[in-house]
Parts: structure tokens; C-alpha cells; sequence
């Protein structure tokens, strides 16, 4: 086709928005030469400077993505807190009436407060996108007359793309070439069988995207073939651009966030009633209003969990780069807690239990005989096929040499995992002939006629069964086989098509090994015992799969084929799956089905798959797991990329998602413990004290001392029976911890309140120092107790917990001997006020000890799944 050379450039600040350049429909309705000329290209493609000039004006390839503030804007968004506004301006009030001092210590204690925090999350993000590019779906483009892989989100108007089989398509394209390409576009029509493409500049006469048969649009797949594609439109203006942009916003909060979004609601409503309380009684004996006012915010700035969301981030974070060095690649953060929750994996059998190592081992007729021509045919058909090669397909043009420069290829029927079967149309010496190759089950029952040394007969029903024989004796010794037969077609057919597939000669099969992995067996033991069953789910038939699990030494509890799963309701298929690890012959709706049905039984469901057949099931998993090296379509549905095709691999990220859940969980449990017990403390305190128990400064300066503390928590130890079973977050166990724990703290508050009067005889400066050190000092060293649910000198904490909770007490001990404790309103207490202090934390401790064993005996924290727990949330 000839190309008329494009003006030099588009100019971007012209009077034409080139947002509206060329439209829906002219993508298939202009001329090629046209659509070149208004994207200002050629066939060679953009250059690199070109190119980032229209990223920069029509920003990224992804219609949900949200270009990112600055961060020092990110950072002030942090100040816009209702709750810390009103004080800021309460204290401001305060300095105007002459405490100068207060605003600025209150407006430090506030700005180093955000600062950790933010400087917290946004090193875990970033961790986490990195992760994330590292595996981001590539496209083929030219740029500078090269051909170079970028991330689809750099794509541009202008652009030219080569696409092969497995890619996404990236954006609203035309076709500049195209050999065999079919694309799935069920997404933009609903529609699941693959529909052919062509580069043509023949009006279509399609009113809409689904009847273009010249372009491809974003949204859809490659299932088979090749082509190179001009970008027209993309992001938000694609035809799919509103679809695309509610696919790419954030997914439905998991029952992990709504367990957490419950849990800070839930502190934030008590806190609220309770500062309410403190404030009316504060007013109601005739306190200073602006210093009531100011303490009952600093209260409750204090008591709102607001460093939850850093520590879920940076826990989720933290394991998400522990899991990257362990050859895993997290793309969705929150799939870390799916995992730990996880009770079922279902699996391909290939590069699981096997070393998909793939060879030819053999090419036989029906009878089991060596025969050559069944190895040519199969060659012919793997050597032509357009598609995604297959492993199968690679040992067979692996195998040996064949020329086939005396053959040439008319067309295809590509390969669907509805017929499983591949045929191609081929010429020599101008005959045509169809070789068809596939599931050997379908082929024999295609074929009603025999191909061997005698030419082409009709197959008889001894014939029939000893194939079948053949077929099931190779399955028995641990051999796949793809069945191969042809068929003679007239000299002028130029399609091929699946309707031709019939009254076929079968010629034979083609025979291959894929020896069993010698540690599978090992990995699916280990992950039953840490509660995760392991399902396969296999395209092979039942023999070869058999072979296989009484290889590697796992015990079959029963076989379901794809056949039988057509003929069950749902009912019948929900019943079944406890006495089923084994789904033989199953295509991609099965799959699907079988996900759904596992969910539905309460099960937290993994799926790990590969190809373009499993994309349906790995969106539908709890989690959806997939290799580096997949088809585009499959790495985009999964929330896991592993780097590394095994079960091991699995077996590690699913212990990481464990510790986190009970990483997160030991902050909850603190907060829960914690603010609840102050609250009580604060609200009691209010009721017979002629002040305010600690000034707002204090309880600020309290807060930020805690949040020190509590960092540490994401790179926690966690003990080994804390992982050994799916963990899953439990609301219910957490809301009995903070009715238990928070009180039984507030009694140690109390008592200090007592030896402070009553021992001490402490008037106002000391009972606020007092009781800021024993706080500080029992909420922090609680964590140790907390941490654990064994005994607190049997579980070892990270290094970095015992540095800063031990740290944070010794600060707050010593302030008050220093020149910045008169800052804070502090005195020094007695010396022996420490002592009090050293007994009343071993016997709180002692007592936390106590109550925790009590607790767990009594009150068994029980693993839920996600469904289950999504609804109680």
C-alpha cells in the first residue's frame, strides 16, 4: 500500500483539539492513507521525542489512572484533618490570648507526626509501584524506526504496534497489516468465539466497534496470528473508555479493608462520645472553655487511630517487597491478605507437578507403530499455526528437522479451547489438504476413516476401540498425546474453517513426556498441613494425570472430567468438590465454573494459570496467580506474578501473607487495648479531678510518642503456629479483645491516679507527669504481651520493636529532668514515684499475661472465610 508522507508535525496548540483528530468511526471508515496523515506518521512509526510530547499532552494510556499530586501537595492534604484544623485553630486562639509557646509546640508535635506517616507510606508505595512496572503489560512499538517493548501506558495517537498471539490490545486501532488474526472482543460485544480481522480500507459499513472488521480496540485480545496496528485513540476517548475506566478504578474494598475501615470507625465513634462527655463536664464545672476545648481535641487526636492506614500500607508493602526477593511480584497489595486467607488452590498440572519439560518422545499410528508421516502432518500443523505455540507444539518442531519448502499454507482454523484442535490449510503440487490436530478423544471421534500404508480407508469399530486402547495404554505410562488426521480437500478451497473438521482420516498420535516435578509432592503435603488444598485443574486426560499423582505421591481422592461437569447443576457440582482434587479435560467456562462453585462453599479460592484460557478464572479467584512469561491477558487478570513456575513459590507468599495479617492485627489489637482503656481513663478522671488529668500538649506529645513506637510493627517476627493455618481478619475476636483489654488497662490508670493523690500527694503539674509516664510506659511495653499468644519470654520481637518501645519509655521517663519537659508543663516526679511505676508495669503486664491465656482458651479466635466475613463486616 502506498503512504503519502504526513505533515511534519500536528500542531498540539492548534485551533483542532487533537483529542477529536479522528474519530470512533473513521478509525474504520478513513483510508489508511488518511488516518496516517491526520495522526502525522508513518508506516516506520513516531520518534522518541515525538512521542513524549503527545504523552505530555494527552497523558496515559489507562482511562483510570489519575495523574498524582505533588507530593508536597499530598503531604498539606494530610492537614486536612477536621479534627486537627479545629485544634491548630484553637491553639492559635490560645497563642493570641499570650501562650505563643503552646501553638508552636503543638504545631511541631502535629508536623512531625504527619511527616512520619507520610514519609512512611510513600516509601512503602513506592516500593510497590516499582514492583508493580516490573511486571506491566508490554506493547511492541516502533519508535525510531526500531521496534522496543513499552509499558502500554506510554502508548500514544501515532503510534504502530506489532501485536502476536496472547497480547491485550492496547487502544482504538486500524489495521496496517494482519496475517490470521483473530481477536476475542467479548468484552465490547459479549460475544466469547474469536472473530477475524483484516487490514482492508474497504468501508466495513459497521455502526459500531463490534461489526469493524479493519480495526481492533482496547479491551480485546489476541487469540491467534499476527498484525501491526495504527493508535488512533486511547485512555479514556477508546470506544470501552467509560468500561475501561470503572475496570481500572480501585476494586471492591476486600473484607481485610472493611475489617479495618470497621475497626477505625468503631474507635472513632467511641471517641467522639467520649470527648463530647469530657468537654460537657469540663464545662459544666466552669473550666476554662479554651483550654477544655483544646483538650477535648488533643483527646481526640490522640485517640483516633491514625497511624492504621500507614501501618497497613507499610505491613502490606513490606511483604510485598519480602515477596519480590522470593521471586513473587504483588500487583494488587490487599491479594497479600487474600493469601493468608486462602484455603484452596486450584492449579494446571503443567510446570506444577510436572518440570514442562516437554518432549517428543514418539509418533505411532492407532496401533502404537512408529510412523514418520504422523510426524510430518504434526510438523506441518505446529511449523504453520499462527498462534500461540504451545509447549507441545515446540517439542514437535524441536524434535528433528523437516523441510517444508514444497509446502505452503492457504489458511487456518486457529485453535479454541471449545474444540481443542488446531487445523491448517496446506498445498503440495497443487493438492490441498486439511491436517487437523488436537485432543486425541476428539480427533477419533471425528475421523471415520484410517490413514496407513494401505492409503485412506473406513474405520472400523475394532479399529475404533483399539485406537482408543492405544490411547488410554499411553495415558497409563504417563504420556500425553495430541491425535492427528487430514483430509483432502478440493484444489480451489481457500479457507479452512472448524465446519470442515469432520469425516477426517486419523493418522495417529503424536506422543510426548513431561516428567513429574520430584518436589510437588512435598509442596501440596506441606500445604495441606497449613490448611491449603490443592486442586488440579488440566486440560490432559485422566490416565496421564493419574500417572502423574501416583508419581509424585499425592493421594487421589477423586476424579471429575469435563464431560461429566457438563452434565452436573450447579447443586450437584457444590456437593462433589470435597471428594474431588482432580478436574481432567476441562475448558476455560469449567474452569470458571468450578472458581465460582469453590467460592460459593466458602472457600478463599487461589487459581494459577498461564493462559489465555484462564483469564476468566483468575479474575474470578479470591486470588489469581500467574507466571512471568504468560500471555498478556492472563498476567493482567492476575493479582500475583510469580518469576519463578512453582508450587514452592506459592507455598513461601502464602506464610507472607499470613505474617502480615498478624502483623496489622497486633497494631489493631493495640489500638484496641489501648484507646479503649483511655477513654475510660479519660471520662473517670473528668468526673472527680478539679483539672484536666494531662494538658493538650501532653496528650499530643503522648500520641506522637506511641506512634514512634508502633512503626516497628510491620518488620515484626511472627511465631510459627501464628501461620501454620489460613488467617483470615476477624472483627468479631478483635471487638471481644477491646472489651476485655481496654478496661483492664483503664484499672492500672485508676491506680495511679490513687497513689498520685493519695501517696504522692501530687498536685496538678505532677499528677499530669505522673500519669503521661505510666500511659506512655504500659501502652507501649503492652505490645510485647500482645504481640504473641504465646508466653511474653517465648516469642523473640524484631530488634527494631525492643529499640523504639524501649526508646519511647526511656524518653518519656527522662523528660522531665530536661529543660524541654518545662516546655510540656512537666516536673520531675520523686524517685520513688519510679519504683510505683516498675511494680505497676510488672503486675499489668503479669495480669495481661493472665487474662490473654484465658482469653484464647475461652475464646478461640476462629479463621472465617472472606465471603463470611465480608458479610458479618
Amino acid at each position: 500500500m502506498t503512504v503519502s508522507q504526513p505533515n511534519a508535525s500536528l500542531d498540539l496548540k492548534g485551533s483542532i483539539d487533537p483529542k477529536e483528530t479522528v474519530s470512533a468511526v473513521e478509525i474504520w471508515r478513513a483510508p489508511v492513507v488518511e488516518l496516517l496523515e491526520r495522526l502525522s506518521v508513518t508506516h516506520a512509526g513516531l520518534t522518541a521525542a515525538e512521542a513524549a510530547r503527545r504523552l505530555d499532552h494527552y497523558g496515559p494510556n489507562s482511562a483510570g489512572q489519575e495523574k498524582k499530586q505533588p507530593r508536597w501537595l499530598q503531604f498539606l492534604a494530610r492537614f486536612r484533618n477536621p479534627l486537627v484544623i479545629i485544634l491548630l485553630v484553637a491553639s492559635g486562639l490560645s497563642a493570641a490570648a499570650g501562650d505563643a509557646a503552646s501553638f508552636l509546640i503543638v504545631l511541631t508535635i502535629i508536623t512531625i507526626s504527619m511527616t512520619l506517616d507520610f514519609v512512611q507510606e510513600v516509601r512503602a508505595q513506592d516500593a510497590v509501584d516499582a514492583l508493580r512496572r516490573s511486571v506491566a503489560v508490554k506493547a511492541s512499538v516502533s519508535r525510531d524506526g526500531a521496534i522496543e517493548a513499552l509499558p502500554t501506558d506510554q502508548l500514544v495517537p501515532g503510534d504502530v504496534v506489532a501485536l502476536q498471539v496472547g497480547d491485550l490490545i492496547p487502544a482504538d486501532a486500524r489495521l496496517l497489516e494482519s496475517r490470521d488474526l483473530f481477536v476475542n472482543q467479548a468484552l465490547l460485544t459479549g460475544e466469547p468465539y474469536p472473530v477475524e480481522k483484516q487490514a482492508s480500507d474497504a468501508a466495513s459499513g459497521a455502526e459500531n466497534p463490534a461489526g469493524a472488521s479493519n480495526a481492533v480496540f482496547a479491551g480485546s485480545s489476541v487469540i491467534s496470528g499476527t498484525g501491526t496496528i495504527l493508535v488512533c485513540r486511547t485512555g479514556g476517548r477508546t470506544a470501552l473508555g467509560d468500561l475501561a475506566a470503572s475496570l481500572a478504578e480501585k476494586p471492591p474494598a476486600t473484607a481485610f479493608t472493611i475489617g479495618v475501615r470497621r475497626f477505625g470507625v468503631l474507635i472513632m465513634r467511641f471517641t467522639v462520645l467520649m470527648v463530647l462527655f469530657v468537654l460537657a463536664v469540663n464545662i459544666f464545672f466552669h473550666r476554662s472553655a479554651l483550654e477544655s476545648l483544646m483538650f477535648a481535641l488533643a483527646l481526640a487526636v490522640g485517640l483516633t487511630p491514625e497511624l492504621l492506614p500507614m501501618i497497613v500500607t507499610v505491613t502490606l508493602a513490606r511483604a510485598a517487597v519480602g515477596l519480590s526477593k522470593r521471586k513473587v511480584i504483588v500487583k494488587r497489595l490487599s491479594a497479600i491478605h487474600d493469601l493468608g486467607a486462602m484455603t484452596c488452590l486450584c492449579t494446571d498440572k503443567t510446570g506444577t507437578l510436572t518440570e514442562a519439560s516437554i518432549k517428543l518422545m514418539k509418533t505411532i499410528d492407532g496401533q502404537g507403530v512408529e510412523n514418520e508421516q504422523v510426524f510430518a502432518y504434526a510438523y506441518l500443523n505446529s511449523k504453520f499455526e499462527s498462534g500461540m505455540k504451545s509447549p507441545l507444539d515446540e517439542a514437535i518442531i524441536a524434535a528433528k528437522p523437516f523441510e517444508t519448502a514444497p509446502w505452503s499454507k492457504i489458511d487456518e482454523a486457529p485453535f479454541d479451547f471449545e474444540r481443542r484442535r488446531v487445523s491448517v490449510l496446506v498445498e503440495r503440487d497443487g493438492v490441498r489438504r486439511l491436517i487437523v490436530k488436537g485432543a486425541p478423544e476428539e480427533l477419533l471421534r471425528l475421523s471415520t476413516h484410517v490413514e496407513g500404508v494401505d492409503g485412506v480407508v473406513a474405520m472400523t469399530p475394532e479399529q475404533r476401540q483399539a485406537f482408543a486402547k492405544t490411547l488410554d495404554g499411553l495415558g497409563q505410562e504417563g504420556y500425553r498425546a495430541l491425535g492427528v488426521a487430514t483430509r483432502l480437500v478440493a484444489a480451489d478451497q481457500s479457507q479452512a474453517s472448524a465446519a470442515q473438521e469432520m469425516d477426517l482420516a486419523f493418522a495417529g498420535f503424536a506422543v510426548f513426556l513431561d516428567p513429574p516435578k520430584a518436589s510437588a509432592g512435598a509442596t501440596i503435603a506441606a500445604l495441606a498441613k497449613g490448611g491449603v488444598t490443592v486442586k488440579v485443574v488440566t486440560g490432559d486426560n485422566e490416565m496421564v494425570a493419574r500417572h502423574v499423582f501416583a508419581e509424585i505421591g499425592v493421594p487421589l481422592l477423586g476424579v471429575l472430567t469435563g464431560d461429566k461437569l457438563t452434565q452436573m447443576s450447579d447443586e450437584a457440582l457444590l456437593g462433589a468438590l470435597p471428594q474431588v482434587n482432580l478436574f481432567c479435560r476441562i475448558n476455560p467456562q469449567q474452569k470458571h465454573r468450578i472458581v465460582l462453585a469453590l467460592k460459593r462453599a466458602g472457600q478463599v479460592v487461589g487459581f494459577m494459570g498461564d493462559g489465555i484460557n484462564d483469564a476468566p478464572a483468575l479474575h474470578a479467584a479470591d486470588v489469581g496467580i500467574s507466571v512471568d512469561g504468560a500471555a498478556d491477558v492472563a498476567r493482567e487478570a492476575a493479582d500475583l506474578i510469580l518469576l519463578e513456575h512453582d508450587l514452592s513459590v506459592v507455598r513461601d507468599a502464602v506464610i507472607e501473607g499470613r505474617k502480615t495479617v498478624q502483623n496489622v492485627t497486633k497494631y489493631v489489637l493495640m489500638g484496641s487495648s489501648s484507646n479503649f482503656g483511655n477513654m475510660f481513663s479519660m471520662a473517670g478522671a473528668a468526673l472527680f479531678l478539679p483539672f484536666l488529668p494531662m494538658l493538650p500538649i501532653q496528650i499530643l506529645l503522648n500520641n506522637l510518642l506511641y506512634d514512634l513506637s508502633e512503626i516497628a510493627i510491620p518488620f515484626d517476627s511472627v511465631d510459627e503456629e501464628a501461620v501454620a493455618k489460613p488467617v483470615a481478619w476477624n472483627i468479631p475476636m478483635i471487638e471481644r479483645f477491646m472489651l476485655v483489654f481496654g478496661p483492664l488497662s483503664s484499672v492500672f490508670d485508676f491506680l495511679t491516679f490513687y497513689a498520685l493523690l493519695f501517696l504522692f500527694g501530687a498536685n496538678e503539674a505532677l499528677f499530669q507527669t505522673g500519669w503521661f509516664i505510666e500511659s506512655i510506659t504500659t501502652q507501649v511495653l503492652v505490645v510485647f504481651a500482645i504481640r504473641t499468644r504465646r508466653r511474653l519470654f517465648q516469642s523473640r520481637p524484631h530488634l527494631l520493636l525492643v529499640g523504639l518501645a524501649t526508646g519511647v519509655v526511656a524518653t518519656a521517663a527522662l523528660l522531665p529532668f530536661t529543660p524541654i519537659g518545662i516546655w510540656f508543663g512537666f516536673v520531675a516526679p520523686p524517685l520513688i514515684f519510679y519504683v510505683y511505676l516498675s511494680c505497676a508495669t510488672i503486675a499489668y503486664l503479669a495480669l495481661v499475661e493472665g487474662v490473654k491465656g484465658w482469653f484464647y482458651r475461652l475464646k478461640p479466635a476462629r479463621v472465617k472465610s472472606l465471603r463470611h466475613t465480608h458479610d458479618g463486616a
